[in-house]
């Protein structure tokens, strides 16, 4: 009746937290190369009305 599962000791694999460790760190350097792109770019903020009429 009982299966044969490896004992874990209630703890993760080691390879899983290192796969977790590894996407925080991609995901944390993606969102701060896109604030230092959008601060450094050249073009200037839209201005707030972008609305365009059709005549």
């Amino acid at each position: 009746m009982s299966e044969h599962l490896p004992i874990t000791d209630g703890a993760r694999p080691r390879w899983r937290g290192l796969v977790t460790t590894v996407m925080l760190i991609l995901i944390s350097v993606m969102i701060v190369r896109d604030i230092l792109v959008r601060r450094w770019t050249g073009s200037p903020p839209s201005p707030p009305d972008t609305t365009l009429q059709s005549h």
